[in-house]
């Protein structure tokens, strides 16, 4: 244990050293921002300081946290949803022609809809409780990750097929020691295209129609003319998106090590 820490402690250094910039970026962003305001005399129901923002929201805090949990719930459920879901719509895509010349069409055109547009029907057939968030967040989410899938399972080629064939490898053991890594890196493209996506389709969702939850908070705040508040919120669902796409990117680089675009960071 003791020769373990001086390893994790010259991790988080070089972890700190690599990340400097981006800290260093956004502290000269708001320290602009806060003298900006001031020096512009921007009044504070268009404009609010970074100061005010985090005094007026920390003051909210165990109201933006409840309705933190409220859209997490709906984000997360819906997400993992769509990738249960997604993932072998996609695979049994790539694997059946005759789904490629129906299904595939199809999903191509209803990725084309804005999935803004179902909202209003989900709500007023579902209420305003939270099936139709789900639903709404599942939608937005399915379409990346079954489209990367069906790209990802279908891109093997047909040479390396054959070769796991004449060594032996029957279908299963050819699918799950190559197809299924060598899929992984592109559907890992859909996941992270989704996690990126899937606080918006919550947040749209509570917008149209909802009496609870940050997409709920930000609205009603904006309408009181709360700009320092709304900003409160929004940056509690930054943390949400950033939590999620964490944990997928956590996912990607326990799954595949190996693979370049891991390595490099």
């Amino acid at each position: 244990m003791a020769g373990r820490l001086p390893a994790l402690l010259l991790r988080l250094l070089a972890s700190l050293e690599r990340s400097w910039p981006f800290v260093a970026f956004f502290v000269g962003l708001f320290l602009c921002w806060e003298w900006s305001v001031d020096l512009f005399g921007i009044p504070a129901y268009i404009l609010p300081k970074p100061s005010e923002i985090v005094a007026k929201g920390w003051a909210d805090v165990p109201r933006l946290v409840h309705y933190f949990w409220i859209t997490g719930i709906e984000t997360f459920l819906g997400y993992f949803l769509a990738i249960a879901v997604g993932l072998p719509m996609g695979l049994a895509i790539a694997f059946s022609p005759m789904l490629r010349r129906t299904i595939y069409p199809f999903f191509v055109s209803l990725e084309m809809v804005p999935k803004i547009a179902f909202a209003p029907l989900f709500i007023s057939w579902l209420g305003f409780g939270l099936l139709p968030k789900v639903i709404i967040v599942v939608l937005v989410c399915f379409f990346p990750v079954a489209l990367n899938a069906i790209h990802a399972f279908g891109s093997l080629s047909d040479e390396l097929t054959r070769f796991c064939r004449s060594t032996g490898a029957g279908v299963w053991r050819t699918f799950w020691k190559v197809r299924l890594p060598a899929a992984l890196p592109q559907c890992f493209v859909g996941f992270k295209y989704a996690a990126v996506n899937a606080t918006v389709g919550a947040t749209i969702a509570e917008f149209i129609g909802s009496d609870q939850g940050l997409g709920f908070y930000i609205q009603i705040v904006t309408g009181n003319m709360r700009p320092d508040l709304a900003f409160a919120g929004i940056f509690f669902l930054t943390v949400l998106g950033l939590l999620l796409f964490g944990l997928v990117t956590l996912a990607e680089r326990l799954l595949i090590p190996w693979h370049i675009s891991v390595r490099r960071h």
